[in-house]
């Protein structure tokens, strides 16, 4: 906790509890100029933008939800340390108005911490549909700060709100009063502590003296560095003799007379109906989280959104549509012929094979990245945004809440595991909204095995529709059973105790379109940003590790070079699980992916070697079984060398090389037992190749 100055530009931080719509509101202060980095010393992604706020250019930062200054998870740790180390000029809390009881003891808690403060009761449309009434004006007098009721989705209140944080942030306003008041043993005892310790941190000495009352462990050992050890003893003396006149916990004691602060507040601010009526769609929101009937809900959502509409829409019709006839290959479709002939026939083969050849940036890197990945990732990211805006997937999370116990984890980690089917990458950081390091591990082990990302799945459902009759279920039962015996295993072997479930269920809604594509835009933004860059690159590497120098002439070779040494080394392992060998090509140049180069290419990216199965799946050069060996098996297969980079930085070099191994064993090993047990049963598969769209 430094205290190093920011002063310029001047900083606004949003805060508040999960769901309250603060991501909203600061996409309204900031437009699209927003950056999203990892905040520094952690993996915790914050937003920042920039507002014209009065006459100020203002950084606005979207800090991560938080319930307390006391933090449980590592984002509530890095929301409070922004507040400490930024020195915002304002704070704008942003609260839930129907849940305004439970939300305004933060409030107050902000205000016992010195920091500027004003305060938004958003959600304010859904609010009054139940009949909620608020005096501003009194609230605003009660807690001495400036109020503002808002409705970020529908742009309600924005320009009033934006008046008054440009009032607020160009003038210097007085340190806020204690707004509550506690027992006079807790009284007496802030006030020793706070004598003891000074200023310690960014907060006034009575909120730092609360914290360790509370024995906040990053503020105890800050008392631990900076002050005396006799200083020390006399602190954690006053805390122990100040809870031998309680019964509960601290921690309780000065939450529930924080609360009943609140409720003395809220009882003159706020008219609240003798009965509130139920939401629109609750009868929907409790069939979404029932044992029984959530799971039909589930398996529909799953199978429209992701087998139909992802599955075969996204990677049958538009794969179709973008690859075969707008790309195409070098005999068919419009971009990829014409643009052939014209680097043929204005550069040297070498560097022509460089663009164009069979690992071309452009006819291999781009068509792969913009023709099929693409449209997959595109629409899952919709669907997911969908889900997103809704309210879904948090009343997911309490569905299979229990089985995820099962395995070691909450419902909570329905997120990342659901975000998987997106981005593996991207979801194996969103882990960190887990509350243990053992929650973090399985469920980054889980994501590196058994979820494949959403071009990978996308060309999978697609392939696997067309071996028939039961190609479809077997994939999903061999994932399903590898999840969950991973998930036991790794649950009965790794220490560490089950974490609470928590979870904010914000209201069931119908999505709003603007907001559902603005996410999906974002995301998009990500993938091109991010990750078609990694399609280029591979490309490089695939090109230049064909290259073969003979008789001192430098020359383009597929199968050859460097990489066709690697290719070579792999025949092993792709005949283990039935793909070509090097070998099979040589006497069949028409394959033109060994199983070797699929593996290496599902190293760089996961969908890149999914990419390559799709390939000879078109072509008709592969048989069902291998069709559902080798999806079985690249599911299950290494994470790309993205997400293992992300997994090294979250987990550490050892845990990210253990689960590799581990990884590994299991992909060959479900893979040679699947192409075994085919042969040995005679199960007639077939390829239907006309249903595949």
């Amino acid at each position: 906790m430094t205290t190093a100055l920011r002063s310029d530009p001047p900083v606004l931080a949003i805060v508040g509890n999960p769901n309250v719509g603060k991501s909203v509101l600061f996409n309204r202060l900031t437009g699209a100029y927003v950056t999203v980095s990892n905040y520094p010393g952690t993996t915790v992604e914050v937003s920042r933008g920039r507002a014209r706020l009065g006459a100020l250019d203002v950084e606005v930062v979207d800090t991560p939800g938080m319930y307390a200054l006391r933090p449980i998870s590592e984002e509530e740790a890095v929301a409070r340390r922004l507040l400490l180390e930024e020195h915002p000029r304002l704070v704008l809390h942003v609260v839930d108005a129907k849940n305004l009881q439970r939300m305004l003891p933060m409030t107050l808690q902000l205000l016992e911490a010195g920091l500027p403060v004003a305060l938004a009761l958003n959600l304010l449309d859904e609010s009054e549909a139940l009949g909620f009434q608020f005096d501003f004006s009194a609230l605003a007098e009660a807690l001495g700060i400036p109020v503002q009721g808002t409705a970020g989705a529908v742009n309600r209140g924005m320009p009033e709100l934006l008046a008054m944080l440009g009032e607020q942030i160009t003038r210097e306003a007085p340190p806020p009063a204690a707004p509550v008041q506690y027992d006079p043993v807790i009284e007496e005892a802030l006030a020793e502590i706070g004598t003891l310790v000074g200023a310690l941190t960014a907060l006034t000495p009575r909120a730092t003296a609360l914290l360790l009352l509370q024995e906040d462990d990053e503020v105890l050992a800050l008392v631990r560095a900076h002050v005396s050890a006799d200083a020390e003893a006399r602190v954690r003396a006053i805390i122990a003799t100040v809870q031998t006149r309680f019964a509960q916990p601290l921690t309780m004691v000065v939450a529930l007379r924080r609360q009943a602060a609140a409720n003395e507040i809220i009882d003159r601010v706020m008219h609240t109906p003798d009965r509130v009526p139920a939401a629109p769609l609750e009868w929907l929101s409790r069939l979404l989280m029932h044992p029984v009937w959530g799971l039909p809900v589930l398996v529909a959502v799953l199978y429209a959104g992701i087998y139909q509409f992802v599955g075969r829409f996204g990677a049958g019709f538009l794969v179709d549509t973008l690859q075969n006839r707008l790309f195409g290959n070098a005999e068919h479709g419009l971009i990829n012929p014409w643009l052939t002939r014209v680097v043929i026939g204005h550069l040297p083969s070498l560097w022509a094979n460089l663009i164009v050849g069979d690992y071309g940036v452009f006819t291999l890197g781009v068509t792969y990245a913009v023709a099929i990945v693409l449209p997959i990732v595109g629409l899952f990211f919709l669907v997911f945004s969908v889900l997103e805006d809704s309210g879904y997937l948090p009343r997911l999370a309490m569905l299979i809440d229990r089985l995820f116990k099962v395995i070691g984890l909450n419902g909570r980690a329905v997120i990342p595991l659901v975000l998987g089917f997106g981005c593996d990458t991207m979801a194996t950081m969103v882990t960190r909204v887990l509350e243990t390091k053992r929650e973090r591990v399985i469920a980054t082990l889980l994501l590196a095995l058994a979820v494949p990302c959403a071009a990978q799945s996308g060309l999978f459902l697609a392939m696997l529709g067309a071996v028939q009759p039961y190609g479809l279920a077997i994939y999903i039962g061999i994932l399903a059973l590898i999840f969950l015996l991973t998930g036991v295993l790794s649950a009965q072997l790794m220490p560490g105790k089950q974490a609470h479930f928590y979870i904010e269920l914000p209201p069931l809604r119908l999505p709003r379109l603007g907001n559902v594509l603005t996410k999906t835009y974002t995301r998009l933004e990500w993938y091109f940003v991010e990750i078609m860059p990694s399609f280029l690159l591979a490309s490089l590497l695939l090109w230049v590790g064909s290259l073969t120098l003979t008789h001192g002439v430098l020359a383009f070779s597929p199968h050859h070079g460097f990489f066709g040494m690697l290719e070579r080394g792999l025949d092993p392992l792709a005949a283990l699980i039935g793909l070509p060998t090097t070998a099979d090509v040589v006497r069949h140049p028409e394959l033109q992916f060994t199983g070797g180069a699929i593996l290496l290419g599902g190293f760089f990216r996961r969908d890149f070697g999914a990419a390559g199965l799709w390939h000879l799946f078109q072509a008709h050069l592969i048989s069902a079984a291998q069709v559902l060996t080798a999806s079985v098996t690249l599911t299950l297969f290494l994470p790309c060398i993205a997400q293992f980079l992300v997994m090294k930085r979250e987990r550490g070099l050892g845990p990210t090389l253990v689960m590799t191994a581990f990884i590994l064993v299991v992909a060959f090993g479900v893979g040679a037992l699947l192409r075994i047990g085919l042969q040995a049963s005679h199960l007639a598969l077939t390829l239907d190749m006309a249903g595949r769209r």
